[in-house]
Formats: C-alpha cells, structure tokens, sequence
C-alpha cells in the first residue's frame, strides 16, 4: 500500500499525538522511587513524605523502593536503566550526584548525561554526634583525644555526607582516625551505641530523632551558621573558619523521560514542597531549607553541587577508587 506526499507530511504530528496525550493525564499507573540507601536516612525519609502528598494528589500509588549498596550507586544504576517514562524516580543525593564522580573512578554512571532532577526536596547539613553516654562533652574533648591516642577512635559512615566531613575534619584539626564502612544507617547506629565506633556524621535530618530522644548528643553543626532549632549547638566553622560541608536531596528521572513528564513531575514536587504541611516539616522537623525550583534552576543547583563536593573530596585528601 502506497501513502501520498499528504499522508507521510501527517506522519510525525499523528506518532506524537499518543505522547501528548499521556502527558497531560500523567501519572496514569504507580511511580516508583528508588532510594539507593537503606531505610532510615534522610533520603528515605523525605522521600516517602513527598511521595505521599503526589500519591494523595493524582490518586497513583507511589512506592519506595530502597536499593542500598556502593554509596549510592546501585540505586542509581537501577534508574539509569530503567525506561525513561517518569515512572521509574530516583531519591539523587549528595553522595549520587555531588560526590561520587569524584570518589570513584568509574561509578557506572554520569549523574549529568544520564539524569534530570526534577525537584529539589531540600538543602541542609550534619550532625557530629556521639552517644549519649559517651565522656566527650565538645568537640574539642573529642579532638583532644584523637591527638592522645592517634589511629585509635573509629567514626562510622554509610554515604559521602557521614564519610566526607569527618576526613575534612581529620585533616584540619591535624589528627588520625579510622572509617568504618556501613551498608545501613541502622547498623552504623548500632555500632555507636555499642561502642564499637566512638563519633559518626548524620545528616540533620536523620539524626534528629535518636538527638531528640536523648540517644545521641551532637557536638557541631556542619552548617556555615547555627541553626534555629539547636541554637546552642556550635558550628565547624566557628573552630575551624570556612569548614561546611552542605547537601542536598533531589528527585531525578533518565534523562531521555520525555519533557513534558519532567514538566509535570516539576509542578507536582513544587506544589508538595510549597503545602503548609510539607514545609513546616520540612524546615521545622528536618532542618531542610527548600523552595520550588523550576527544571533550569534544579539543573543549576545539581552542577553546583557538583562542584562544591570536588573541594570537600580534595581537602578530605579521598582518593578516587
């Protein structure tokens, strides 16, 4: 069967018309965010407060998936891989956009040709805790002892936000101290609890709960001023002038989802992170500093990100593995 020079001119706009169409009643099934870290972290978390207020507002579920292993980068391959129709999110983080393409030499993945953000869930810092129980009152009785007793404490990480600031540290304070790697936030927990490793960093957000029972004590803030709900708690910077180390959470699709469906994903996270609720939690609970970002400005702040984490990782002297 022969078409006329009419009939293959109409060709490309009738293909698109099925496209357009899905676009403007998207989400019309599930979406699934992968988070690439174990429940109980900050990601997690802000993941599923997000992910219920889209869930309450188009009537699709919204299911979290956690895909933990390798700081981040499981997930992220997970995603990478996954077909590019904005059903498949990622929970992006610091350690899977920022850091990890410069602790790796090959992380599988380019966080800039192989994704999008499409929305900026918030912006914050970390805490330096301790237990509850343990004898260091300050950061400098732990300092003091870690120049005591070189090589000999232990602090816990289980992503570039927990491991990256406590190398900084290390090396401006001018003392030695040995990493313990953790798949899981929960098991790092554990560990401090029992004594097995003496400090870890945690991002405000996921250690506010265990500070707040009591359970661990912070000693600094990684923020470059204090904070409003721990008014009293210091700053790194005010020991050591300059020394923060910020991140971010993010929600990012394959880079090949059509426009359209980043577009709408944009509008749906913008309206969760501007509802009354979402934001007082989100400022009040987490300490997370957010505002509605359009597609051009999340993909502004990603490569800022980027490059901010490149100066942590060269001061933590991390060489890329």
């Amino acid at each position: 069967m022969s078409l006329s020079r009419r009939s293959l001119f109409a060709l490309p706009l009738l293909a698109a018309l099925p496209a357009a169409a899905q676009t403007e009643t998207f989400p019309t099934k599930a979406i699934r965010i992968i988070v690439p870290f174990a429940p109980g972290g900050s990601g997690d978390i802000t993941a599923r407060l997000v992910g219920k207020y889209i869930e309450d507002k188009t009537g699709q579920p919204f299911v979290v998936e956690n895909k933990p292993g390798a700081n981040g980068i499981v997930g992220a391959l997970a995603v990478k891989t996954a077909p590019p129709d904005g059903y498949t999110l990622m929970l992006a983080t610091t350690s899977t956009n920022a850091a990890n393409v410069h602790m790796y030499k090959n992380p599988g993945y380019d966080p800039e040709k192989d994704f999008q953000v499409v929305g900026i869930i918030g912006s914050s810092g970390a805490f330096l805790v301790v237990p509850a129980e343990s004898p260091y009152k300050t950061l400098a009785d732990l300092l003091a002892d870690a120049k005591a007793r070189p090589g000999k404490l232990n602090f816990g990480y289980f992503n570039a936000s927990s491991q990256v600031p406590a190398e900084v540290l290390a090396a401006r304070a001018g003392v030695t101290w040995q990493g313990v790697a953790y798949k899981a936030i929960g098991n790092a927990w554990n560990d401090l609890y029992a004594g097995a490793i003496q400090f870890m960093f945690v991002d405000l957000t996921a250690g506010r709960g265990q500070v707040v029972a009591n359970k661990a004590r912070p000693l600094a803030l990684t923020l470059p001023a204090r904070s409003p709900l721990y008014p009293d708690l210091p700053t790194l910077s005010e020991t050591f002038p300059g020394f923060t180390t910020t991140g971010f959470l993010a929600i990012a699709v394959p880079k090949a989802t059509p426009k359209p469906v980043q577009e709408r994903l944009n509008a749906l996270i913008n309206e969760a992170l501007s509802s009354p609720d979402i934001k007082n939690r989100l400022a009040n609970e987490f300490a997370l500093t957010s505002r509605p970002l359009t597609l051009e400005q999340c993909a502004q702040q990603d490569r800022d990100e980027r490059a901010k984490w490149a100066e942590y990782v060269k001061i933590a002297k991390i060489e890329p593995q």
